[in-house]
């Protein structure tokens, strides 16, 4: 399992809703266990985000500028899975620095 060059986006949120028209899109990049990116979508402006990837789990951490204005930042762990039509998806548990509510998202791998 690699993600160097897979393509995501965010299906559900507890963070946040999320646009179905306009999701947040990730790309993904990953060499040697080290995994890093950037996204865009909804209510993010331009993120990146870097860590690594042990078997199915990544652990990152990120920064993002908001459209709403500032930034938000924070780490996160994700679950990969694969679904029945061998797209990945990603489960993430993650939390924004200054808060340690813990939040869940799902993203789904674009064919």
């Amino acid at each position: 399992m690699n993600l160097n060059g897979r393509k995501f986006v965010m299906v559900s949120s507890t963070a946040s809703a999320v646009n179905p028209g306009s999701p947040t899109a990730f790309e993904y990049w990953e060499t040697d266990g080290v995994v890093w990116g950037s996204y865009t979508g909804d209510t993010v402006t331009e993120g990146r985000f870097v860590g690594t990837r042990d078997g199915d789990r990544v652990s990152i951490s990120y920064v993002h500028a908001l459209v709403a204005g500032g930034t938000a930042g924070g780490k996160s762990s994700s679950r990969i899975e694969t679904g029945d039509d061998g797209l990945l998806r990603l489960v993430e548990e993650f939390t924004f620095e200054g808060d340690d509510t813990p939040h869940v998202s799902v993203c789904a791998e674009v064919a």
